[in-house]
């Protein structure tokens, strides 16, 4: 196979935009308060303070740039104080929503720890946060109820077992998503451990790095399942082999959901495993200089891409900020599968087998996870992974141990064998932490989980149920099968209560698509199980032989759309008021 031209040169260069807070054309004074900020002091210099200072002023002695500003470089974010409803979440000020608890979200690239790691978040779950314990679909941990006071204790504890919560939010390179298979799966096009790890070691806490216009995403990966969603992130190198160069990665820039939702393009350009981390740097430097800091809602690396062409992305690369030109490449092979989830058991390639199970939508215990890190020890070799889609895998599971391994994660409710509704539900942090939410998310995918596995006992099409508290699409709605973005909705009575706004037919993999919105698709939270469970029977009666859910989706009639189905017995538990705190159910975005 030949390797394709790069990306034709279009016939007008596109026009740079002016005025846009861009560094490389001269607009270094900051263009607003966030900006402000991190030219006032970088966020990681408030490492110090909060080991320092704040656990001993608490709460109310903490500077407000650097509570809401400054602290997310290290992973903190303040949780929503209980109890204030969805319709209140626009109007109030940040001190009126800020509880005096903290999220703490530990990053771990790649999706990797040990079992004595893992033992180690968790009993920091149990001592520090109630027991709560989020796994993201960015493949990191989040804690809840955490006290500035325990902050030094936590972050000792974490550093100690080798982890760190350094730009895990922030303006800043986040967590490198990578296979949670690397290095076993028989079938992956290359390894992308070694050149993870090389980013991380050389980029994250680098100062020249810590300020970018917005967050920065990544993905690594040689997945054949492709499942570290590179259409979705600002830059993805993806495993491919070249026809003369062999295995390396194919470089993508430029995508992003949140409320203007993009997915990546490639720009043709062919990376070598010992040019990952050059070119890497190169994509967040390119970001940080040409990125635009006038308006946060464009702030994202999407925007330039869309603006200025792959073509302009890999001239402006490879001239300013490349040793060399990249050679041309060949595009990624379809994905092995379209699930992506690593659930089941897989067979290794030395033998022995990776064993993915699902809890409820990403939430977990402290003490569940302690319980995992046993059992990783018990029946495997203490190798545990995060996946994209808040699931967890052993790794390195004999053939004689695996049934045990099962019946002992289901007697935690961890299921290697899911329905395709637990499989496929995913859920943000919603309103029970997260400030910016409308609506709750965690008790909402337990019950819709529940209650369609009730209700449709025979369905076992994989379906994706991506469920957000807000338009910012931690949760991915926009490339989900049934997305859901929370909103305030109008009731029968004409009075406004959560919801959600519905999106249909998302995709990642073969075809990948957003999901089809129709603006007056909306489903009261309480009516949300009868909506889901009509719509899949109308698939289910419509469907052409072979069809998916998302292909059906997408030529559908409005009319098949807006199910009507037959009621339910009883309402379901997911009509909890606004504020309720679930005490099971979804994740977070991370």
């Amino acid at each position: 196979m030949s390797s394709p031209a790069r990306p034709a040169r279009s016939a007008a260069r596109p026009s740079r935009p002016k005025g846009a807070g861009q560094w490389a054309l001269g607009y270094t004074e900051p263009l607003n308060a966030n900006e402000r900020m991190k030219k006032d002091q970088g966020g990681l210099e408030v490492r110090d303070r909060i080991l320092n200072v704040y656990p001993h002023t608490g709460f109310d002695g903490i500077d407000p740039q650097d509570l809401r500003g400054r602290f997310r470089w290290w992973g903190l974010y303040t949780q929503r104080r209980p109890g204030i409803e969805g319709g209140r979440t626009a109007v109030l000020e940040p001190e009126e929503l800020d509880d005096s608890y903290f999220m703490q979200r530990v990053r771990l690239d790649g999706g990797r720890m040990t079992a004595d790691q893992l033992r180690v978040i968790a009993d920091i779950s149990t001592r520090y946060g109630r027991d709560v314990a989020d796994v993201t679909d960015r493949q990191n941990i989040q804690l809840h109820w955490i006290r500035i006071e325990d902050v030094p204790a936590i972050w000792g504890a974490l550093e100690g077992a080798g982890m760190t919560t350094a730009e895990a939010c922030g303006d800043t390179p986040r967590v490198i998503l990578g296979c949670p298979l690397a290095g076993v799966d028989g079938d992956e096009v290359i390894d992308g451990t070694d050149v993870i790890d090389e980013v991380v070691r050389r980029f994250v806490g680098d100062p020249t790095l810590a300020n970018l216009p917005r967050k920065f995403k990544t993905a690594i990966s040689g997945c054949a399942d492709h499942c570290t969603l590179h259409e979705i992130n600002d830059v993805a190198f993806v495993g491919v082999v070249h026809p003369e160069l062999g295995a390396g990665y194919d470089l993508w820039v430029g995508g992003g959901l949140s409320t203007n939702p993009h997915l990546g393009v490639r720009l043709g350009a062919f990376v070598p495993p010992e040019r990952v981390a050059e070119v890497w740097h190169g994509v967040a430097a390119l970001f940080r200089d040409y990125g635009y800091r006038r308006l946060r809602t464009r702030a994202r690396l999407k925007f330039l891409v869309a603006d200025m062409g792959a073509e302009w992305v890999r001239t402006t690369l490879e001239k300013e900020y490349l040793t060399a030109a990249l050679p041309d490449g060949p595009p990624p092979a379809p994905p092995r599968t379209e699930g992506r989830d690593h659930v089941g058991v897989h067979r290794q390639r030395d033998g022995r087998n990776a064993v993915g199970f699902a809890p409820r939508a990403g939430r977990l215990t402290g003490t569940t996870l302690r319980a995992v890190a046993d059992l990783a020890d018990q029946y495997g070799q203490g190798r545990i992974r995060a996946t994209t889609t808040q699931k967890l895998v052993i790794l390195d599971v004999a053939d004689d141990a695996v049934d045990a391994l099962e019946t002992a994660l289901a007697a935690l409710d961890l299921v290697v064998r899911p329905s395709v509704f637990r499989r496929g539900t995913m859920a943000c942090t919603g309103i029970e932490f997260c400030k910016l939410a409308i609506v709750e998310t965690k008790g909402n995918a337990r019950d819709l989980i529940t209650q369609l596995e009730r209700r449709l006992p025979d369905f076992d099409e994989p379906i994706g149920i991506n469920i957000n508290g807000c338009p910012n699409a931690c949760a991915r709605f926009q490339v989900a099968d049934i997305g859901l973005k929370g909103s305030l909705v109008p009731n029968d009575a004409g009075e406004m209560v959560e919801g959600f706004q519905v999106h249909l037919g998302g995709h990642l993999g073969t075809h990948s698509r957003l999901g089809r919105k129709s603006r007056g698709l909306k489903v009261t939270a309480d009516r949300l199980v009868d909506y889901v469970a009509g719509l899949l029977e109308t698939y289910q009666a419509q469907r052409e032989s072979g069809e998916s859910f998302a292909d059906w989706a997408q030529r559908a009639d409005e009319a098949s759309l807006v199910s009507r189905p037959t009621p339910a017995s009883r309402p379901t538990p997911a009509s909890r008021p606004a504020g309720t705190p679930a005490t099971a159910g979804g994740g977070t975005g991370g």
